[in-house]
C-alpha cells in the first residue's frame, strides 16, 4: 500500500504531545503507510478506511496504543490484543511502552491493520450484548416500577444509550451513590437523552 499523506489538522495532536511523541510518531507512520484517510476524532489521530473508523491511536499516562474499532473480530493469534475493560465490547487495543517494541511488531502491526480492513471490506459487525443482559442496579428498578413515565423514557432510548446508563447506575459499589446516580440521571432520560448527551 502506498504511504498517505498527513492531515494538517491532525498535526497539532503530534506536535503538542509529550510523553509518547517517538512512539505515536511511529504508530502515525505505520497507519499511513497502509493507505488510510488520517482524521482527527475525539480530539485522537483516527485512521478510516472508505469512511469507515479502523484504528485510532491514542495515549495514556502508562502507555500508548493503537486501538482497533471491531478489534473483538480480529483473528488475534498473537495474543496481543487487550480489552480495556470487561465492558467493552467492540474495540481492543495494542499497548505500547517504548518506541522498541513498535519496530519489533511493525510487521504484526501491518497485519493486524490488514485483517481489520478485510473485517471492515466483508461488512461485519459485532454482536453487541442487549440491555437487559447488563445488571439492573435495584435503585434504577425500584424507579421504573415507581415511574412508568420513566419506564417509558428508557424503553425508547437506543440500546447504546440504555447500556450506557445501566453501566453507569450498576458501577458504584454503595447504594446511596447508585440511588444518587438515578436521581441526577432521572431528567435526562425523561428528555430522551443520553448519560454523555448534552
Amino acid at each position: 500500500m502506498t504511504m498517505n499523506s498527513t492531515n494538517p489538522k491532525v498535526d497539532f495532536y503530534f506536535n503538542e504531545i509529550r510523553k509518547w511523541q517517538q512512539e505515536l510518531e511511529q504508530l502515525r507512520t505505520i497507519a499511513l503507510g497502509c493507505g488510510f484517510t488520517e482524521e482527527l476524532k475525539w480530539g485522537v489521530p483516527c485512521y478510516t478506511y472508505q469512511n469507515s473508523n479502523i484504528v485510532l491511536i491514542h495515549d495514556f499516562k502508562e502507555y500508548c496504543a493503537f486501538l482497533f474499532f471491531k478489534g473483538a473480530l480480529l483473528d488475534d493469534h498473537n495474543g496481543i490484543l487487550i480489552q480495556q475493560s470487561k465492558n467493552v465490547q467492540s474495540a481492543r487495543q495494542i499497548r505500547f511502552t517504548n518506541v522498541r517494541e513498535i519496530f519489533d511488531k511493525a510487521p504484526t502491526l501491518k497485519a493486524y491493520i490488514l485483517q481489520a480492513i478485510e473485517v471492515e471490506k466483508a461488512g461485519l459487525k459485532v454482536a453487541f450484548k442487549k440491555p437487559e443482559e447488563f445488571a439492573m442496579s435495584t435503585e434504577f428498578q425500584n424507579k421504573l416500577d415507581q415511574i412508568s413515565a420513566l419506564k417509558t423514557a428508557f424503553d425508547a432510548l437506543t440500546p447504546g444509550r440504555q447500556r450506557g446508563y445501566l453501566l453507569h447506575f450498576s458501577a458504584p459499589k454503595q447504594s446511596k451513590t447508585r440511588e444518587s446516580r438515578v436521581e441526577k440521571c432521572m431528567p435526562q432520560i425523561l428528555n430522551g437523552k443520553g448519560l454523555n448527551d448534552v
